[in-house]
């Protein structure tokens, strides 16, 4: 079997930083930190962090006065902030830079005064906290349909937005029907969809054709994991979206010569070579590893955490 290892893929900068950032919590304050929400979505990250000391919680209410708390990668609402204020709460914000960038984007927008179309998935921790930054004047758009059906009544001042992890050409359609319905609209300066998001779609687009199959290595509550499976399913490829090596189920690989390989922003490396290992077992593998993009993207950690803290 001949193995296509799709690079860029794995640890994106805004992941390293927030696994950091609860590691080095950790290091400053000792055990517990608490954690609102999953850190990164990945079950194993998650469970190495539990292990070290970190509590997870879905609420502030469940944090004890006074505790140290990290708000995720994905980012929170204004409303999140103020709970942790009230209960004099130690903030370490782990949000990613460029998801923070578009909560600017959201405030700016519905201080002057726009309505604001948020294009993302529904109940996605980062959708969530975008939309309190839009304080109320904003309306979900998830797919084409929302985008064809969508009814705003004033067209004037109206602007877009974009979750960070969306798929490029599917956000493509969405806006050019947005533009048809609002001559008006408003976009970004620069794209939402973030670098990471944009080189992993575009290595398994132009990688995908090589290969029988697709293996995309990510968590389900992955978005960006799931969006890889779908551009490659886009395609026409069989695409499987796997936790880890003990997901791959053997039909998949029936007849099959030639695998891609990769995986979603917040994998760490050591599943995706545990699935090289376990598909060598079976039968004698030869890997190629072929680079789309370079990445040289790195986020400093919030100054509560500084090592010269």
């Amino acid at each position: 079997m001949h193995i296509i290892l799709a690079k860029p893929r794995g640890f994106c900068a805004g992941v390293e930083r927030a696994i950091h950032c609860v590691e080095r919590a950790l290091e400053l304050f000792g055990k517990p930190v608490y954690v609102l929400n999953h850190i990164v979505h990945n079950t194993h990250v998650v469970e190495t962090l539990k292990k070290q000391g970190a509590i997870f919680v879905r609420n502030i209410e469940e944090v004890p006065t006074n505790s140290i708390l990290l708000f995720s990668a994905h980012g929170v609402g204004p409303e999140q902030w103020e709970k942790a204020r009230k209960r004099n709460l130690k903030i370490i914000d782990a949000t990613c830079p460029l998801v923070e960038r578009v909560h600017r984007l959201a405030k700016k927008y519905a201080e002057q005064g726009y309505t604001i179309l948020l294009i993302g998935d529904a109940g996605h921790d980062e959708t969530i906290g975008t939309m309190g930054w839009a304080k109320g004047n904003v309306f979900l758009v998830q797919n084409v349909h929302d985008a064809e059906t969508i009814k705003i009544t004033e067209t004037n001042r109206i602007a877009y937005i974009t979750q960070t992890t969306l798929s490029v050409e599917d956000c493509k359609k969405i806006v050019d029907i947005l533009y048809q319905r609002f001559p008006n609209l408003q976009s970004p300066s620069r794209g939402n969809i973030c670098y990471a998001t944009t080189n992993r779609q575009k290595a398994v687009l132009s990688l995908a054709e090589k290969a029988e199959i697709v293996i995309v290595v990510g968590d389900s509550e992955s978005a960006n994991s799931r969006r890889l499976v779908d551009i490659a399913k886009s395609v026409g490829k069989s695409a499987y979206l796997v936790l880890d090596a003990t997901e791959i189920q053997t039909e998949y690989l029936k007849g099959v010569k030639t695998v891609l390989i990769t995986s979603g922003a917040s994998v760490p490396e050591e599943h995706v070579q545990g699935v090289i290992q376990f598909l060598s077992s079976i039968e004698t593998c030869t890997i190629e590893e072929i680079c789309v993009a370079t990445e040289n993207v790195h986020f400093q950690i919030p100054k509560e955490i500084k090592d010269n803290h």
